[in-house]
């Protein structure tokens, strides 16, 4: 036994995360973009690690997520500051040859480091849409803090009785035969899923009257029960909750196309879930009220708005829902000057690989007198330099004409994939498809770093805590990339 476990550890483990590791390094070597998401986590025994995952959409137009890193990043005297976390991306990269101009974005949650540490290397950000939906809530639940806070806590602290007694359960179970409810175990929430909570709530009120018939005969815990006040705030927290409670599973696929859905979906909640309603209570309308305001701060800054609309217009799904002209014309304008650009970059690069010949050559010719073909050759380079620039208009045209073609085509139905349609299409449209497989690939929620996590907290369990980073960094590697 002692012998097969080296085995595993030594040898096993090491070739196999090196054989898919040269693999994935294949593989994207030459993608075009990627976006990334990353994320902190600490084991069991509170040891920090940083979770990195790549994004990409393939040439046969199908999106790959790679976990590349699961970095152990140590605690300084400074703790986890905006540069730690900026090296630490950085020795990202560089160990797996990535092109940072190559990065499309990345997504991450709203700590102030890692936010700053992205801004600082100047890349692309946009913020969890689940981390923003979560603090939504959490300032909606604070519209009035005594009364949500108490309610919420009965509601807790009554699951938690429940879920902790067979008998109880036995006696819920009899209970709800008895009133013709659904046999539904209570939910418990989780402090950092918010999804969690308003699980929790829908779940006790459904089941509001077995649980009342249960504690009725039970003295010791009959002070559980919920009085009308709490059941009244329970009620509009869920009524708030409840229409924007599969929102966030919608939008942490790695498999499917998110970012472009983001703008449409702040407008759904804005202008119809969260927006007022006769029939809402005074706490209800806060918490919508209150929700609808964090959302729209957290995406208010331009480089993001930005981004949303480039995505959004280039998803067939949706190109006609920019509702403003002016709006359009800018983010056109935008989307033309980034391929002019992509295209400038090509030039220069070519134009610096052709220099670079012509001087390691000079020397060598120094010492011979200059011919006529030298003179002719240097004649017949500038006029390519010229006919150059002269055709740059053309392509600005080109440009425009094939993403006003585009906007113009009939909008595809809203449950297709628009990476599908982009697979039957690209050919007709060359230079705003390399735009779709940059953008689209944008993932907006840093969900692959939660379930990073998850994998990562079922390989250091605390009778594994003594695992040594770098062998953290292959099991997780591989778990994640096998599956």
């Amino acid at each position: 036994m002692n012998c097969q476990r080296k085995h595993i550890s030594q040898p096993a483990i090491p070739t196999l995360y090196n054989e898919v590791k040269d693999g994935i390094l294949k593989e994207i070597k030459d993608i075009s973009f990627y976006s990334a998401t990353t994320g902190m986590w600490s084991s069991s025994n509170m040891t920090p690690y940083m979770s990195f995952t790549i994004h990409y959409i393939t040439a046969n137009w199908t999106l790959q997520s790679k976990c590349l890193e699961t970095r152990f990043v140590p605690i300084t005297i400074l703790n986890h500051t905006a540069d730690v976390l900026a090296e630490a991306l950085q020795s990202a990269l560089a160990a797996w040859g990535l092109d940072e101009h190559k990065m499309a974005c990345i997504t991450t949650d709203n700590g102030r480091n890692i936010a700053a540490a992205v801004h600082s290397l100047g890349w692309p950000w946009l913020n969890c849409f689940g981390h923003n939906l979560h603090l939504a809530v959490c300032h909606g639940l604070d519209s009035d803090k005594d009364r949500t806070a108490h309610a919420m806590g009965v509601c807790r602290n009554l699951v938690k009785t429940f879920n902790l007694s067979l008998l109880k359960k036995r006696d819920l179970r009899k209970a709800q035969t008895e009133a013709s409810l659904p046999q539904h175990s209570l939910v418990l929430d989780v402090a950092t899923r918010w999804g969690s909570k308003q699980k929790m709530i829908d779940r006790v009120l459904e089941q509001l009257p077995a649980i009342r018939r249960v504690l009725v005969e039970d003295r010791k815990h009959g002070h559980l029960n919920p009085t009308w006040q709490d059941v009244s705030v329970l009620e509009s927290i869920n009524a708030a909750m409840k229409p924007v409670a599969d929102i966030t599973d919608v939008l942490s696929g790695e498999k499917y196309v998110t970012v472009s859905s983001v703008k449409l979906v702040l407008e759904l909640l804005k202008g119809e879930l969260l927006s007022p309603d006769p029939s809402d209570t005074e706490l209800t309308a806060k918490i919508k009220e209150n929700m609808c305001r964090v959302l729209t701060e957290k995406y208010s800054p331009p480089e993001i708005q930005d981004l949303l609309r480039k995505a959004t217009i280039l998803d067939p799904r949706y190109r006609g829902s920019m509702e403003d002209e002016e709006v359009l014309d800018d983010v056109k304008h935008q989307l033309v000057q980034e391929l002019l650009d992509m295209k400038e970059e090509g030039r220069s690069e070519e134009s610096a690989s052709t220099e670079n010949d012509g001087d390691g050559g000079s020397e060598h010719a120094a010492s011979k007198k200059k011919m006529l073909s030298d003179l002719l050759q240097n004649r017949r380079a500038k006029l390519t330099s010229l006919q150059t620039q002269i055709v740059s208009l053309p392509k600005r045209v080109q440009a425009d004409a094939e993403l006003t073609k585009f906007i113009q085509e009939e909008v595809v139905d809203a449950t297709s994939d628009p990476l599908m349609w982009w697979r039957d299409n690209h050919r007709r449209f060359p230079l705003i498809g390399k735009l779709a497989q940059k953008y689209m690939c944008i993932c907006a929620t840093s969900t692959s770093s939660e379930r990073t996590f998850s994998t990562a907290g079922n390989i250091v369990t605390p009778e594994r805590s003594c695992l040594k980073p770098h062998k953290v960094n292959m099991l997780v590697f591989l778990a994640r990339n096998l599956s």
